[in-house]
């Protein structure tokens, strides 16, 4: 039997937006979506609805690095990744792992090599509406969130890994670097 949500014919939507970057740490924490803001996907521009991923939360979420299963960087089951909205969007709070696919975001957290984060979800019946070509979603049910080096779709996530107590303030500021002027991948 299916989970609600978990029909094996609705095809996994992914979507991308640039992120902030704060290297310091082996503690992601930011954005993985936001509200209002607005995604260029073809000819449609999509938003996210405030409390679209309300219904998620409670879920087990995947962290992963491109959207590849085989690299898991945490879980809402576990504790290592830790969801919540707020009015800005989809906050995140992610515990890298001492693995590759954790070392690889850590380094490129630190280089300012990151791309954006991005999130992969179903939209359940009665969780969009149209105009036009303007598509809101008002409802997703959230599987992934994902660490991208690539374009993003949205404009507005953020992305920090979080301070090490050892590192001085300097040093952290040194290393922040704000991917805000990134355009939208466009298709």
């Amino acid at each position: 039997m299916t989970a609600p949500g978990n029909h094996p014919l609705l095809p996994v939507e992914r979507r991308a937006a640039a992120i902030e970057v704060r290297a310091s740490g082996r503690r992601l924490a930011g954005y993985a979506a936001t509200f209002g803001a607005e995604a260029k996907i073809g000819r449609v521009r999509e938003t996210i609805a405030p409390g679209a991923f309300t219904g998620s939360l409670s879920g087990d979420v995947l962290a992963l690095l491109d959207h590849d299963p085989g690299k898991v960087l945490g879980r809402t089951r576990s504790g290592s990744l830790r969801l919540s909205e707020d009015s800005r969007g989809l906050a995140f709070d992610l515990d890298l792992p001492d693995t590759q696919a954790g070392r690889d975001v850590l380094a490129l957290a630190e280089r300012g090599d990151l791309g954006g984060m991005s999130f992969g979800f179903i939209v359940p019946a009665g969780g969009e509406t149209w105009a036009g070509e303007r598509r809101t979603l008002s409802r997703v049910d959230l599987r992934e969130i994902s660490v991208v080096s690539a374009w993003p779709a949205y404009p507005d996530t953020s992305l920090a890994l979080r301070a090490m107590t050892h590192l001085a303030e300097r040093d952290r500021r040194q290393r922040a670097i704000i991917l805000a002027e990134v355009a939208p991948w466009r298709f």
